[in-house]
C-alpha cells in the first residue's frame, strides 16, 4: 500500500472511497444466490447495496424491525442543539432502489444447519450466505441498581432516537447550576471517543444556556481515545484543569468505577465518593446484539469471532458478522469500521457465491469528535490483513489531528466531519 498522508486519508474518508481500495470483485454472476441480511444499521445496509452493485443477479433481502434508522454518529450534536433529530434519521427507500428486499420485523431464529432466517411475524427466508450486523446489547444488571426498565427514564441514548430525545429533553428541563453525571462504560464499546464527545457537546449547550452548571464523568477505564486532544479542547474551552472548569473526569485510578445507582435519588456510588446528578446519563457495558447470542455466533467475550478478510462467522459456516458485534480489533467499534467492513464482506460474499477467493481486503476507519462547533479532531487509519489472517493497522497511515493544530484547521475538522456524515450517509443510505 502507498503511504497515506494525514491530508489525503481525511480526503478519502470525506469521500467515503473505501471501496476504491478494495475494487469490485470480477467474477460473473451468480444467478439465483440468495444472501439475508439481518439488521438495518450501517453494516447491514452497506453490505446489502453493495452485493447488489456488485453483482445485481444475487437476490438480497434485508431484515431490520424500524421503518426509520437513527445514526449514533452525529447524534451528540442533537444533544447540545446544534443539530436536529431528523437530521440523522434515514429510511430504506434507497436500498429498495438497488433491488435490495427490505422486510420490516424482528428476526426471531436463524437456523445454520437449515440456512434460514426466521421472523416474529411467521415469516421464513431461505439463504445461500447469511450476514448478521445487530450492533450492540447492553450489560445493563452489570451496574447495580440499574435496568432495562430504568434505562427508559435514566437514558443511555447510546442507540440513537427516542433516547437522545429524552436526554436533550432532561438538559432542557435542568436548572441552572446543575449537575450532569455521564457513567462511561469499560471496553470494549460502541465509539470509544464517544462518551467524551458527548461531555464536550454538552457543555457546549451549558456554556451557552445554563453557565453554573458542572459535568462530572465517571469512568473505569484510567485512559481514553483521543483522551489528549480532548482534555487541550477542554482545557481551551471549558477551563479543564481549573476549580471552575465545568468538566471533571475521574479516571478508574481516582474511583471512577461505578459501584451502584439509585435510580429515584439520582444518586451514584462510585469507587471512592457518592455524586449526586440533576441528569443522569448510564452508558452500560456493552456486547453483540440479541440476535447474535440466540444464533450460537458469540464466544466468553459476548462478541463474534470472524474470519477477518470475509467476516465469515468462525462458529457457523456461510454466516457473516460484520459492524459492532464482530471481533475486528484492533479495528475500533464504529460506523465507519462497519461500512468499510461490510464492503470488504460484500466483496468477499460476491466471490465465494461464485465458487472463487475472496479477495485480499484493506479496511479504513475515521472517527472525528467535535467539541465547539468551531473545534473538531479526529483519528484515522488504514488497516490490512497480516500474514497471521488478522487485522493489522498499517504504520505512518492515518493519524491524530496534530496537537499544535491551529484554530483554522481546528474548524476545517468539523467541516470534515460534517462532509464525511453527508458522504457516508449517502453511501449507506442513497
Amino acid at each position: 500500500m502507498t503511504h497515506t498522508t494525514r491530508r489525503n486519508f481525511l480526503k478519502l474518508s470525506g469521500g467515503v472511497a473505501a471501496i476504491g481500495a478494495l475494487g469490485f470483485p470480477a467474477v460473473s454472476h451468480a444467478e439465483g444466490k440468495k444472501v439475508v441480511v439481518v439488521g438495518g444499521g450501517v453494516g447491514g445496509c452497506t453490505t446489502a447495496k453493495y452485493i447488489r452493485m456488485m453483482d445485481s443477479s444475487v437476490d438480497v433481502t434485508l431484515i431490520e424491525a424500524n421503518e426509520k434508522y437513527h445514526t449514533c454518529f452525529m447524534s451528540n450534536e442533537v444533544l447540545s442543539g446544534e443539530r436536529t433529530l431528523d437530521s440523522i434519521t434515514f429510511d430504506y427507500e434507497g436500498l429498495k432502489k438497488h433491488g435490495v428486499t427490505v422486510v420490516h420485523d424482528t428476526v426471531s431464529g436463524i437456523d445454520a444447519a437449515g440456512k434460514k432466517v426466521t421472523t416474529a411475524g411467521g415469516q421464513s427466508f431461505a439463504y445461500d450466505r447469511c450476514v448478521v450486523s445487530p450492533g450492540v446489547s447492553f450489560k445493563f444488571d452489570a451496574i447495580p441498581g440499574f435496568s432495562a426498565e430504568l434505562a427508559e427514564k435514566i437514558p443511555h441514548a447510546w442507540k440513537a432516537g427516542p433516547q437522545t430525545t429524552l436526554l436533550r429533553k432532561q438538559l432542557e428541563e435542568m436548572k441552572d447550576g446543575g449537575t450532569v453525571v455521564i457513567v462511561a462504560p469499560p471496553n470494549p464499546f460502541r465509539c470509544p471517543p464517544g462518551p467524551y464527545e458527548r461531555a464536550s457537546q454538552i457543555a457546549w449547550y451549558l456554556k451557552n444556556h445554563k453557565p453554573k452548571s458542572k459535568i462530572v464523568i465517571l469512568d473505569p477505564k484510567d485512559k481514553f481515545s483521543k483522551q489528549g486532544l480532548f482534555l487541550a479542547g477542554w482545557k481551551k474551552h471549558y477551563g479543564y484543569g481549573t476549580e471552575t472548569s465545568m468538566i471533571k473526569w475521574v479516571s478508574g485510578a481516582d474511583g471512577g468505577k461505578v459501584e451502584s445507582i439509585d435510580a429515584d435519588a439520582l444518586t451514584i456510588q462510585a469507587a471512592v465518593e457518592e455524586y449526586k446528578a440533576d441528569v443522569l446519563n448510564v452508558i452500560p457495558p456493552q456486547q453483540a446484539g440479541k440476535i447474535a447470542f440466540d444464533a450460537g455466533l458469540t464466544d466468553d467475550a459476548g462478541w463474534c469471532p470472524v474470519d477477518q478478510k470475509t467476516f465469515e462467522s468462525t462458529v457457523h459456516k456461510d454466516i457473516h458478522v460484520i459492524g459492532d458485534a464482530s471481533n475486528a480489533s484492533p479495528m475500533p467499534k464504529s460506523g465507519y469500521s462497519a461500512n468499510s467492513q461490510a464492503k470488504v464482506c460484500a466483496s468477499a460474499i460476491v466471490a465465494l457465491l461464485k465458487g472463487g477467493s475472496a479477495p485480499e481486503p484493506s479496511y479504513v476507519n475515521t472517527c472525528y469528535s467535535i467539541i465547539t462547533p468551531d473545534h473538531g479532531i479526529s483519528v484515522a487509519a488504514v488497516y490490512r490483513l497480516g500474514e497471521d489472517g488478522k487485522i493489522a493497522a498499517v504504520k505512518d497511515a492515518g493519524g491524530l489531528t496534530p496537537a499544535d493544530a491551529s484554530d483554522a484547521n481546528l474548524k476545517r475538522e468539523v467541516s470534515y466531519a460534517h462532509s464525511w456524515f453527508r458522504n457516508i450517509t449517502h453511501d449507506v443510505f442513497g
